[in-house]
């Protein structure tokens, strides 16, 4: 039986790091230096976060709590949220099997133990997997021709 543990990304796990970094660069061509930078400041901030998922000691998926997303440089009327669940990436090889759910979970009950009321997502991709994790719709728009929905899950019920 295959074991699933969780990790919080410390600062000094430079590993860690690159290694998500590349996922990011392969996922989403998102430059290396940029998710260096993006998780050392979030690492570093007790209230943001990233999280690795390990497999039988493999990492195969990361997620994590931010308070800035790419999505509020271009609408910034959302800057009135702070907690965002983001960047939430399985390897390919590992996708369809609930890995990405259980990794939300994971970083829905750790927003819970840091006492944050509420959390944010957008996604033009994923939004059947977050209803089912219990989140809500709060808004659709159109950026650079992606459908966008944003979601919001309270922590406290």
């Amino acid at each position: 039986m295959s074991v699933i543990d969780f990790q919080i990304v410390q600062s000094a796990d430079r590993q860690a790091m690159l290694l998500i970094a590349g996922w990011y660069f392969s996922g989403w061509h998102i430059p290396v230096e940029t998710t260096m930078e993006r998780l050392q400041a979030v690492t570093s901030d007790s209230k943001q976060f990233q999280v690795l998922m390990l497999l039988d000691g493999r990492p195969i998926s990361t997620g994590g709590i931010y308070d800035h997303v790419g999505l509020l440089d271009k609408e910034p009327g959302f800057k009135i949220y702070k907690k965002w669940l983001a960047l939430v990436y399985t390897i390919p090889e590992e996708r369809g099997r609930g890995y990405g759910a259980a990794i939300c979970s994971y970083i829905q009950k750790h927003s819970g133990i840091l006492e944050f009321e509420k959390i944010h997502l957008f996604t033009d991709t994923a939004e059947s997997l977050y209803r089912r994790l219990g989140w809500k719709e709060t808004e659709r728009l159109t950026v650079n021709d992606r459908n966008i929905v944003v979601m919001e899950k309270t922590l406290s019920e």
